[in-house]
C-alpha cells in the first residue's frame, strides 16, 4: 500500500516525494512544538552555554531551508561566496541565531511556515530529483562536488532534526518541557 501526503486539495504526493516531506514535516513539527507557549523573552533566552536561543533556531532553520531551496533553483549563485567572507559577513550570519530587537517569535514561525510551504510546493513540481547544481567554493565541501536536489532535500532534513534536537535541550532547561516524552 503507497501512503500519500496531500499538500493541498489540489496535490497529493506519493512515494519518494512522500516519504522525503513527511519526514521533514516531522522534524519542522518537533522543532515548532518545542516553542509551544513561549513569550518573545523566553524564545530569545539562551538556557546553556552555548549562543543558541529558540527563536533563534528556528529563525536558522527557514534561512537556511530558504537558501538550499534557493540553491536547488538557481545553483551555486544563490549561495554566498563563502571564500570572500569577511567578519562582518560572519557577524550577520550569527544574528541568524538570535531573536533580534523588533523580531517576535510568531514572525519567525510565519516566515518559517512561508518557507516550508514553497519547499513542500517546489518539491512536489520538480521534475526530476536527480537534476545536480555544482556546489559553491567552500572549505566544507569537497571540490568540485555537485548535489541533487534529493541530497538538499536530505540535507534540509538533517539540518532540521539536528536543530530540533538542540531545541528540545534548550527547551528542558528553560523550564523543563519536553518535546517528546
Amino acid at each position: 500500500m503507497t501512503e500519500t501526503l496531500s499538500l493541498n486539495e489540489s496535490v497529493t504526493l506519493t512515494g519518494e516525494r512522500a516519504d522525503l516531506l513527511r519526514t521533514l514535516n516531522k522534524h519542522r513539527h518537533f522543532l515548532r512544538f518545542t516553542t509551544r507557549d513561549l513569550t518573545d523573552e523566553q524564545a530569545g533566552l539562551r538556557t546553556t552555554v552555548s549562543a543558541l536561543c529558540l527563536g533563534g533556531l528556528v529563525k536558522h532553520v527557514a534561512a537556511v531551508e530558504r537558501v538550499w531551496v534557493d540553491f536547488i533553483l538557481d545553483g551555486p549563485s544563490a549561495m554566498p561566496d563563502f571564500t570572500a567572507m569577511a567578519e562582518a559577513d560572519f557577524a550577520e550570519r550569527a544574528d541568524e541565531f538570535r531573536l533580534l530587537p523588533g523580531e517576535t517569535l510568531a514572525g519567525v514561525l510565519a516566515e518559517y511556515a512561508a518557507v516550508a510551504r514553497r519547499t513542500d510546493e517546489l518539491i512536489a513540481a520538480l521534475p526530476d530529483l536527480d537534476a545536480t547544481q555544482p556546489l559553491p567554493e567552500a572549505p566544507w565541501f569537497e571540490s568540485g562536488a555537485r548535489w541533487s536536489a534529493r541530497q538538499v532535500l536530505l540535507h534540509i532534513i538533517a539540518e532540521t532534526a539536528q536543530h530540533a534536537g538542540h531545541a528540545d535541550i534548550i527547551r528542558e532547561s528553560l523550564d523543563g518541557a519536553k518535546t517528546m516524552g
